[in-house]
């Protein structure tokens, strides 16, 4: 029995260290992609950063590590030789100050996983999954509702006609019997006046009631106004780009964060089209991708001038001409900078799931009434975000007692007119 619960115990204590080093090593992977991956090979391989192969072979023991991810900058000043050697070595370039974004834990499961890193992928691993198609297919079916309109118009005028017609043979018809003198038929036009001449009121009824149906119509149609008048650039538009990029591949199996490529997207109005420079921070070193292989990076190094067997820049600069997905009218104004970092709204909310789009596309109608009922469901994001703080504590001693109100957009202003045009 004493034999049972030592054996048993001896079990528990693997199951829990190795449970909690496969959590670790989860944790660092996710961790390294997201902070690493972009600068740092877990081979030898030389990107913006060294390679991490024989780091740990390579650099002072103890906690010399931990030390130089977290706070390069104040090893540096330190006076410590090992890390202005890495410093000078790599052309003084400046490593990101982790101090404060991750915590010891972090960076002790980013260092198990650099430790321990996943085999490398076989050539058979992972078919090349195949993109949705970059050319929408038009599905023409139907009648177009404006030639049902003139169809009916037409029949409609026919049959007045016809029953015009029958009536004026009729009236004369009674005429020749009572011996009376057949009358002259009339224009449709003249009956028309003068039926209007003896009911004025009810044409001023009908003529209100038109212009008030005129003007909602037109209301309505403005409300649905889309982008364009080209309904080919309204929700699903997914135009072939002149790179074919994987945005499952890179922001969701490799979780690069948005702001990463689209680095305005907190600091400016547009969120920015990636620089040639930000796709060779990663790709100087990876020169095969998963799904297309060689042949897209290639065109990364034919923009770029970059010689792929030298590591040389040698070539002419060609601008990559990516074509915009979400446009927006010239008279409308959008704000990422706002949207992203005081209203704190995800990339999600107005694009959609980019993280599962091998080719991205327009999800969101981005009409004004699309816009108009996110300004009223969407909360206020007022705590802890300092733009708000003083309305947010004037509010809250205003209405103190009463009753708990949700500050939506709309009761700041957002449905006021001159806040999206100018």
């Amino acid at each position: 029995m004493s034999h049972f619960s030592l054996k048993s115990l001896f079990g528990a204590v693997f199951l829990f260290f190795a449970f909690s080093f496969g959590l670790k090593a989860q944790d660092g992977a996710k961790l390294f992609k997201q902070n690493c991956a972009v600068c740092h090979a877990l081979t030898d391989q030389k990107l913006t950063g060294p390679g991490l192969a024989g780091v740990f072979d390579r650099a002072p023991k103890g906690d010399w590590l931990k030390n130089w991810i977290l706070n390069n900058e104040k090893l540096i000043k330190s006076g410590d030789a090992y890390a202005n050697k890495i410093y000078n070595d790599n052309g003084k370039a400046a490593m990101t100050v982790f101090e404060g974004q991750l915590t010891d834990k972090d960076v002790d499961a980013i260092l198990a996983y650099v430790k321990n890193p996943p085999p490398p992928p076989g050539a058979t691993a992972g078919a090349a999954a195949t993109g949705p198609a970059t050319e929408k297919e038009e599905v023409k079916g139907g009648i177009d509702p404006l030639y049902l309109l003139l169809g009916a118009i037409v029949i409609i005028a026919i049959i007045i006609g016809a029953l015009r017609s029958v009536r004026h043979s009729l009236q004369n018809s009674y005429n020749r019997k009572e011996g009376k003198a057949e009358s002259e038929e009339i224009s449709f036009s003249q009956e028309v006046k003068q039926w209007m001449g003896g009911h004025r009121r009810l044409v001023g009824v009908f003529i209100l009631i038109i212009g008030f149906a005129g003007m909602k119509s037109c209301w309505n149609a403005c409300y649905d106004l889309g982008v364009y008048y080209d309904w080919e650039t309204q929700k699903g538009y997914q135009p072939p780009q002149p790179i074919k990029f994987s945005h499952k591949l890179h922001a969701g199996d490799n979780e690069i964060a948005c702001q990463y490529c689209h680095n305005s997207v907190e600091k400016s109005k547009h969120a920015g089209i990636p620089s040639v420079n930000i796709c060779m921070n990663c790709h100087k070193g990876i020169q095969k991708g998963p799904q297309y292989g060689e042949k897209e990076i290639a065109k990364i190094y034919e923009a770029s001038g970059f010689n792929p067997k030298t590591g040389v820049y040698d070539g002419p600069q060609n601008p990559i001409k990516w074509i915009k997905i979400h446009n927006l009218p010239d008279h409308v104004y959008f704000n990422h900078k706002q949207h992203v970092v005081v209203g704190k709204q995800d990339c999600a909310n107005c694009h959609g799931k980019v993280k599962e789009m091998e080719v991205v596309q327009q999800q969101s109608p981005l009409t004004m009434k699309w816009c108009i009922e996110c300004h009223r469901k969407t909360e206020v994001a007022m705590e802890g975000n300092a733009y708000y703080d003083k309305m947010h504590k004037a509010l809250k001693e205003k209405y103190k007692g009463q009753y708990d109100v949700k500050f939506t957009v709309d009761k700041i202003g957002g449905l006021e007119c001159a806040k999206c045009h100018y």
